[in-house]
């Protein structure tokens, strides 16, 4: 009885948090394809990830854990990634990516960087 018990809270609890990922997910933009998302996944983490450490906690460029990115406002952060920052090693992007795409890599950045590597 315990562990059935035990086993439907942490079911809950598992479901309860499911529901906020996809609500902060919900607030990305909504053009971007399965597909698309998968290439810039796998551009954030191996181009950006140069800089910015393989796990983005940083190296060379500052760390962009979720907490960092929090504190950023979302069209400062689509700024640096489509523009750059002149003066700085920061490169802009706006040649590979567009303009949704910087959107969309800032809100997952606020949100928290998806972990999933084989994207």
């Amino acid at each position: 009885m315990f562990r059935s018990a035990l086993f439907l809270i942490a079911a809950c609890a598992l479901l309860a948090s499911a529901g906020q990922a996809k609500d902060l997910e919900s607030d990305a933009p909504a053009s971007i394809d399965g597909a698309r998302q998968a290439q810039l996944i796998r551009m954030v983490r191996q181009d950006c990830g140069s800089c910015h450490g393989i796990q983005l906690t940083g190296g060379l460029g500052p760390a962009l854990t979720r907490e960092r990115m929090a504190e950023i406002p979302l069209d400062n952060l689509v700024a640096v990634i489509y523009q750059g920052r002149p003066g700085t090693p920061m490169p802009g992007w706006k040649t590979m990516i567009s303009e949704a795409d910087a959107e969309w890599i800032a809100h997952q950045l606020q949100a928290g960087f998806p972990l999933d590597t084989r994207h």
